[in-house]
């Protein structure tokens, strides 16, 4: 009786196995991981492509990675090729369906082989792509290959910016399997058209899924959607028949009945729904997908500000870019959430996505922790920009032969963002660019040109969300750009400017601060712009302000700009983190560490169980250097960490070393890094100093692909060396032209950035009666000072001036007092000796407001 029993089984079994073999073209989609076990080359090698090619020297390394590992806030990265290889193992079943490989983000430039043959090819380093690998897989073992490079490109988007730019398959990889007939890449579209009407009573929920047929039939496809609430409960169904042609796609429009009185998504509570798309044909699933989406409404005003879920909301933000000490863009999802909850529990409500597409998981972490969100696209630009050949060109091409090129690039990369995100409810606008306006003054034209066909096309993809415009606040008058837009965001000295002030569109401040500092800092906000007219406090007519910026980051401009985080590179807080948590969440600062002597280390782990090795998920480890009693204090030994036992690697390999005064940096007795492995088991790390207690700590890494001592392959060491670029460290750069200014008073219609707009027939002019007037010009970089141009009005030349520079806009050291001028020059040029003059700020002193009149600045020096 048990052979018989056992027999029927596995008769059912083989039966199910040979239908599933007939029908694997029809099964629904399987999604993979394929993070893990990559070999890695930099450089460029030629048949690397082929099958047959022995990469048996090249690096171990998961996903998601960066040519720049170990990576710690250099101004200067690789640029140039690396190569990616990866063998995955296919079934009989799969060759039956269709395989896709989909990538979260690529910098910038892939190009993806299967088994030598190319697959596809994408352009543009922030948004991800699909590519149909069907037509070269085979049976048994497949070889993946990706050619990546970082090469800067005349009509690529970004031509500019102040982070790094490094290469990699810095975001997560899938392997995907669907049948013949599926919903397509991000494929579903779902709004909620009567909520804001009906003040959030009720709203039906209109559904437009894209369903593409691959098969050589015409089909009749049935989609079902369902609709869960926040506890999975069903609230809504609804159904949809149609024809779909052999090898076409079609949109199926859906719309359920009212759900009413839905849980609202909003920063206080983050509730979110899912839609479950299934798809059938002659009532068999052949495909499913879930989405994730809320129900909420939201209204950009001119007059009122900012409203969400119809209530009066100011927003209080943060700009945040993407990279962490050591493992550089390559951050993992976990590293994301992080990064959201650190912003989130000062007290912050609003994330800038500065300034490019930020990856799916950090949108969906901004859902769930209840962060609105302000996602822009990679149209940016940069201050004292140079020729062609590196991201410190103009924004736009100067040369009308990349004009089309690169225009179709930032359109491309904005539909992308636009289809990637757009279930988000986290996201409450699309942002063009950020300072375009750093462009070649004959681009100015194209800059507009694009910024409008951005605006439309987000308005045709997407009309619940407005357009912004980023970064809006020069040119000034008749040439401004933010009312191009729907939505305008003012940085640094556009907080103030008297174009910007209440204007007549709806705006935010989208950057302000602006404050360096190694941690700890000191335990003060950053207003810095704002502080001039007390704009901190708010405007009725302004939706809010957002700080520049939550996390120290890599710049091209150099620490100097890198290090404006109210947490440093490291993710751990500095003092102005706990000032801005105190007054937004109220939570009183911690007790600082004290100067008592060193006699023990702590440390401590974001968590210690149940860590994946799926390349999502990683472990923040902390640093703490304590008395004898275990209280913190603020002295900073060197600190060796090192794996004991067991997986796992920190950006250096199997141990990294903190040092005062290095780069990978142990300040006020504290330091930080994460840790992350592709293997599973117990690993044991150890912290240690000289004379002190040592401490460790055990950390468990699930999943199936388990770590064997002596035979798992590690890293053992991956020496980190600060990379130089070798051409272009000392050119010349010139500061100016719409770079942020400050004065004591200004006439009106003679604002500050008068003096910085590049024609000499306008001008800055003292307001009557200010006794001490000045005029400063912030470079935003870290500059060696070679000469200065003054340009003044005809015969109006002053008879006194004092030009002053500074680090800080504070402590200020004169470098011309009084130069001897001709009352006739209109332009007065100061030359400065080698390495005499460092700063950031140039101020202008006049001795009289009726003197204190300049039509034009330019400062010339060495980026340091």
């Amino acid at each position: 009786m048990n052979f018989m029993k056992d027999f029927r089984i596995f008769s059912c079994l083989l039966i199910w196995i040979c239908a599933c073999t007939l029908y694997a073209k029809d099964l629904p989609r399987e999604e993979l991981l394929i993070n893990s076990c990559w070999k890695y080359s930099k450089g460029d090698h030629e048949h690397a492509e082929q099958e047959d090619f022995d990469d048996t020297s090249w690096e171990n390394v998961g996903l998601p990675h960066s040519f720049s590992i170990p990576y710690f806030m250099s101004k200067d990265f690789y640029v140039g090729y690396g190569w990616y290889r990866k063998q995955i193992q296919l079934s009989a079943a799969d060759l039956k369906r269709k395989l896709f490989l989909e990538f979260d983000g690529v910098f910038q430039e892939a190009e993806v082989f299967v088994n030598g043959r190319m697959a596809g090819k994408h352009v543009g380093g922030y948004t991800g792509f699909s590519v149909d690998i069907s037509p070269w897989i085979k049976k048994g073992k497949n070889l993946i290959a990706v050619r990546v490079n970082n090469l800067w490109k005349p009509d690529v988007a970004p031509r500019a910016g102040e982070h790094v730019f490094s290469g990699g398959i810095y975001r997560n990889v899938r392997l995907v399997k669907k049948g013949y007939c599926y919903i397509s890449w991000y494929g579903t579209f779902i709004t909620t058209p009567d909520l804001a009407e009906q003040q959030g009573r009720y709203s039906r929920v209109k559904i437009e899924t894209e369903i593409c047929n691959e098969s050589n039939k015409s089909g009749i496809y049935r989609l079902q959607t369902r609709i869960l609430d926040c506890n999975g409960k069903n609230v809504a169904t609804v159904e949809t028949t149609e024809t779909v042609a052999a090898g076409g796609k079609k949109i199926f429009m859906q719309l359920t009945k009212a759900v009413d009185y839905p849980a609202l998504w909003s920063p206080q509570h983050p509730n979110l729904y899912t839609a479950v798309s299934l798809v059938y044909h002659n009532d068999r699933l052949i495909d499913s997908l879930e989405t994730s989406f809320g129900f909420r409404w939201f209204e950009w005003t001119a007059d009122k500000g900012f409203f969400l879920n119809g209530h009066h909301f100011y927003i209080r933000g943060a700009n945040v870019h993407q990279d962490q000490a050591g493992w550089g863009d390559a951050v993992t999802e976990a590293a994301m959430y992080r990064d959201v909850n650190m912003i989130k529990e000062a007290g912050f409500n609003l994330i800038r996505g500065s300034h490019y597409p930020h990856a799916p998981a950090f949108s969906q972490a901004c859902d769930e922790t209840g962060l609105l969100f302000w996602s822009e696209a990679p149209f940016w630009g940069i201050g004292g920009f140079k020729p062609d050949g590196y991201w410190n060109s103009s924004a736009y091409p100067v040369e009308k032969k990349y004009e089309q090129a690169f225009e179709e690039s930032a359109l491309q990369q904005l539909r992308e963002m636009i289809r990637i995100h757009r279930n988000h409810p986290s996201i409450v606008a699309w942002s063009m660019c950020n300072e375009a306006f750093f462009s070649a003054p004959e681009a100015m034209t194209g800059v507009r040109r694009l910024l409008k066909r951005m605006v439309d096309l987000a308005h045709q993809l997407d009309a619940t969300r407005p357009a912004a415009v980023g970064g809006a606040q020069r040119p000034l008058a008749d040439e401004r750009i933010d009312r191009i837009g729907d939505l305008a965001g003012y940085n640094g000295d556009g907080a103030t400017q008297p174009d910007f002030q209440n204007p007549g569109i709806p705006n935010l401040v989208s950057e302000y601060g602006s404050v360096t500092a190694d941690r700890p800092g000191e335990y003060v906000p950053g207003w810095s712009d704002l502080q001039r007219d007390e704009g901190w406090k708010g405007r009725s007519w302004r939706s809010g302000q957002v700080i520049w910026c939550g996390f120290d980051h890599g710049s091209i401009a150099g620490s100097a700009l890198g290090k404006m985080g109210i947490v440093d590179y490291f993710r751990i807080p500095k003092r102005s983190w706990y000032w801005y948590r105190n007054e937004y969440a109220g939570i009183a600062p911690p007790e600082w560490p004290g100067k008592d002597n060193p006699a023990r280390l702590k440390l401590k782990a974001s968590k210690i169980k149940g860590v994946k090795i799926d390349g999502t998920d990683d472990v923040q480890l902390w640093l703490t250097v304590c008395d004898a009693s275990g209280k913190a204090v603020s002295s900073t030994p060197t600190v060796d960490l090192k794996v004991i036992s067991g997986p796992g690697e920190f950006p250096t390999g199997r141990s990294i070393r903190f040092e005062e005064g290095s780069d990978i940096r142990i300040m006020d007795g504290q330091a930080a890094i994460s840790f992350r492995s592709y293997y599973a088991g117990k690993t044991v790390i150890e912290a240690s100093a000289d004379g002190l207690e040592k401490s460790r700590i055990e950390i468990e890494f699930v999943g199936d692909n388990v770590y064997r001592e002596g035979v798992t392959p590690i890293v053992s060491y991956r020496p980190y060396v600060r990379f130089v670029r070798e051409q272009g460290m000392s050119e010349l750069q010139t500061f100016g032209r719409n770079n942020p200014v400050f004065a004591s008073s200004s006439k009106e219609g003679h604002a500050p950035g008068m003096a910085a707009d590049g024609n000499p027939d306008t001008y800055w002019k003292a307001a009557n009666g200010d006794t001490s007037p000045y005029w400063i010009l912030d470079t935003e970089k870290f500059l060696e000072l070679k000469e200065i141009e003054l340009g003044f009005l005809s015969g109006k030349s002053p008879s006194y001036y004092i030009v002053e520079i500074s680090d800080d806009k504070e402590s200020w050291n004169t470098i011309c007092d009084n130069p001897q001028i001709e009352k006739e020059d209109t332009t007065h040029r100061l030359v400065f000796d080698k390495g005499k003059n460092i700063g950031r700020f140039i101020r202008i002193q006049f001795a009289d407001w009726k003197e204190a009149v300049l039509s034009e600045l330019l400062v010339r020096g060495i980026v340091l």
